[in-house]
């Protein structure tokens, strides 16, 4: 059994356990890791800065 737990651990991959050909359990992995570029690769090129981000919004 741990050898289905240390492949979920080390592919990433889920395992869906069944019963009776009924699916009943989902093992997934509790935190994948990944790069700061993988994490965002779905955003890159659709956000932008404006360079008034630093300005303040009002006189102090």
């Amino acid at each position: 059994m741990m050898e289905y737990f240390h492949h979920v651990e080390q592919t990433g991959e889920e395992i869906t356990v069944t019963n009776n050909k009924i699916p009943t359990l989902k093992v997934v992995p509790i935190r994948k890791h990944k790069t700061v570029d993988e994490v965002f690769a779905d955003l890159r090129g659709t956000v932008k800065i404006d360079d008034s981000i630093m300005k303040p919004e009002t006189d102090e």
